[in-house]
């Protein structure tokens, strides 16, 4: 059996707009030591993230005080999106709504959710075959995590995505046996 361990990064600092460097916030920065807690009795044997700071500062902390070198892995990224010329929450609301009913739904250059979905299987059946049966963490994000979810559980959609949206730090504990999911746990941090 493998394990892997999805962290969704903290609070993020969205005052800077580029997503790939974008910091934790002060809460973010505290909260992550909720997910370094969740970890520490899980016998982890790899630490991987998405190349970005949010999510490598997540799983930053759990790695710094148990001895892991982070490996970025650049296909875990978030997805390129269009999300700064949405105005509001509810416009955010219908863009997903209107990907969650349509994964080759976007704006003019973001990714769709089945580019994201695609990408992020690929890097996963990657991790599954060079770690088979060990305990693995990935620092991801919410996006490229909930597709991850679908792929494997086609019944989470929208409102499981929403759901989520403010869960920051979050955590999904998937098993596998070979590259077949047989159990996803999601799990609350704070």
């Amino acid at each position: 059996m493998t394990t892997i361990y999805f962290i969704r990064h903290a609070q993020s600092d969205y005052s800077v707009r580029d997503a790939q460097t974008r910091p934790l916030t002060e809460k973010g920065l505290a909260d992550r030591v909720s997910a370094t807690a969740f970890l520490s009795d899980k016998n982890i044997d790899k630490v991987l993230s998405s190349p970005f700071k949010r999510a490598v500062d997540t799983v930053a902390d759990f790695a710094e005080k148990f001895g892991f070198e982070i490996e970025t892995i650049d296909d875990f990224r978030e997805r390129r999106s269009d999300l700064d010329k949405l105005r509001t929450d509810e416009d955010f609301s219908d863009f997903m709504k209107k990907q969650w009913a349509d994964f080759s739904y976007t704006m003019s250059d973001g990714e769709c959710l089945a580019e994201v979905q695609e990408r992020n299987i690929a890097a996963l059946e990657k991790v599954l075959i060079n770690y088979k049966d060990k305990n693995i963490v990935i620092g991801t994000h919410g996006t490229a995590l909930s597709v991850i979810i679908n792929y494997y559980d086609n019944t989470y959609g929208y409102e499981d995505f929403m759901e989520m949206v403010d869960k920051l730090p979050w955590a999904v504990k998937m098993t596998f046996s070979e590259n077949r999911c047989i159990n996803i746990e999601k799990i609350d941090l704070l």
